[in-house]
This record gives structure tokens, sequence and C-alpha cells, in this order.
């Protein structure tokens, strides 16, 4: 049914005249009798009859009437769900417990008016393919992968350089060290269950032993970050990286290390991802708000991969 010709019968209707309902519509009083006309041969019914005042719904125009009324507001309500700034803006952060949540929680509490749809989606590639196609408004993501450019119509902004941690349990060598270097981390193990082949962090971590000689071992199975720190917590040999924001409840009872690496610090590198096309007004607070993020690029005391985009 075209909608142009029902909006064009309630007009007439509420205008009680065709010339009327034409100006109203900023359309010449033709068109108004050309829709209605085509509007009676698709319900095969009369809508109107003419009266000495103009136009009167006839007992088929009445019946129909709310109906029509109907048909225009799910138009309305239908556009307005799509309209930017009128539905929720759609980011993925990855996991719930780690700094692009921190990130996000903190633009929601400087704008609690704007409508969040918070996912949390593994892989790089599955987000960045959800960018793409509109499913999501933007990611957060390590950008510049070797093999992995972004796909053409997207940017990305840098907005975090997490510096690492290292976490141990008490009976570790290092349980009591107030710094460590990445070159003093050689020959001590390194466990990082969660990494598996193809995701971001995956690369950062290869990039990182690979220049400092570190072990990293990546053996599962992975049964949750709490299960992992509990491991930790016991083990005179394990340890991990975490970042400076993490949000993961310590297993009662253990007293984990949480311990500087310096000289230099190895950074993380959370990038903004989004649709260049993309109006979403909240998309446009959002990289404002994450504009003066803390960038530690180019510092000397602290390292990123090479290929971690600028």
């Amino acid at each position: 049914m075209d909608l142009k010709a029902v909006r064009t019968f309630v007009a007439v209707v509420d205008a009680g005249q065709f010339q009327e309902a034409a100006a109203l519509l900023a359309i010449t009083q033709q068109a108004v009798s050309k829709r209605i006309a085509a509007l009676e041969r698709d319900l095969g019914v009369r809508l109107f009859t003419r009266t000495a005042r103009g136009a009167a719904p006839t007992l088929d125009g009445q019946a129909f009437l709310p109906h029509a009324r109907a048909l225009l507001l799910a138009e309305e309500r239908a556009a307005a769900s799509v309209r930017p700034g009128r539905r929720a803006l759609r980011v993925d952060v990855i996991g719930p417990r780690v700094a692009p949540a921190v990130l996000l929680r903190g633009f929601h509490e400087a704008h609690p008016g704007v409508e969040l749809d918070v996912v949390t989606l593994f892989d790089a590639d599955t987000a960045v393919a959800a960018v793409r196609a509109g499913r999501l408004d933007a990611t957060f993501r390590a950008v510049g992968m070797p093999g992995r450019p972004l796909p053409q119509g997207l940017a990305s902004a840098r907005v975090l350089d997490e510096p690492l941690r290292l976490l141990t349990g008490p009976g570790h060598p290092l349980a009591d060290a107030p710094s460590v270097t990445p070159a003093g981390l050689a020959g001590h193990r390194i466990w990082m269950p969660s990494i598996v082949a193809g995701v971001e962090w995956a690369a950062y971590y290869a990039s990182l032993a690979a220049e400092f000689g570190l072990t990293i071992d990546s053996a599962g199975p992975n049964f949750g970050s709490a299960a992992m720190l509990d491991r930790i917590a016991g083990s005179p040999e394990l340890a991990t990286f975490v970042g400076e924001h993490p949000r993961l409840s310590w297993p009662a009872g253990h007293d984990l290390r949480r311990i500087p690496i310096t000289g230099p610090t190895p950074v993380y590198p959370h990038s903004l991802i989004w649709d260049r096309a993309n109006a979403h007004p909240a998309l446009a607070a959002l990289r404002a708000r994450l504009a003066g993020g803390a960038r530690t690029s180019g510092a000397p005391d602290t390292w990123v991969p090479e290929w971690a985009t600028p």
C-alpha cells in the first residue's frame, strides 16, 4: 500500500477539502486527486463523497481512517527507531573486565542520557566485520596487526595505552620485587590460557615475547579468570600479565601481587574503530570523550609492537 496515498487520505479527512490538503502537503490539487483515486482502486471502495463544503469520508472511508492513522504512526516509529540519536549506541568492549569496558563506563557516567548497548565479541575479525556491516557502531581493538588492514571506510584512533603489570602469588620468586624489567622476566613462565590463534592479543604477546625473549605459555584449558588467578595464587612458578585497569575479583584468602614492569613498560594499545559514514551523534560524543585519553606512543620508557597503529 502506498503510504503517500494513505497520508494524503488522512490529510483530506482532517482538512475536509482536497485543495486545503494539497496546500498542507505542498503538492497540487491534481496530485491529491490522483493519489486518492489510486488508493480507492487498490482498496476497491470509494473513500470520499463530494459535499458543498468540500469532501467527506464515506462509510468505507470512516472504517479505513483509524487503520490509516495506525499505518502512519507505525511508519513514524519505524523511522524513529533507526534515526541517528534515537537508538542505543552499540559498542563492543571485548570483555566486561578489561580497560575498554572501563572507558565506556566513564563515558556513560559523563553522558547518562545516552543509551548504550554494550556487547562483548571475542575476536577482532568478527567485531570489525560487524562495524563494517552496520551491526556495531564501534569496537575497541588493537589495530595494525600484520596482514589485518582495516577495511576501506573504517577509521580508528588510539585511545588508551594500558601499562602491563606482572601478577604473581606470594610464593613466586618475584613476589616481593618492587618492579621488574621485561628482560628480567626471561626464563620465568608467563601463563596466559586466554591466548588463542588469530586474536589481536595473541599478536601483541607474540611480539612482546620475541622482543624480550620471554616464555609465554598459553596451554589450557581456560576455565576463566577466577580459576586462572586461583592457580597463580598457589603457584611458586606461574605468573601472568594483567592490565593496569583490571576488573577482576581476587580469590578470597590469597595474597596476589601486582608488580610494575619498567625499563621499558609494555603498554597495550587500545584503539576505537568506527565507520566514517556513521552519523550517530553519540558516536561523535564518545570519540570526543576518548580523544584526551592516556597515550604514551613514542615515549622512551614504554614499548608497543612496531605494527601498532599510532
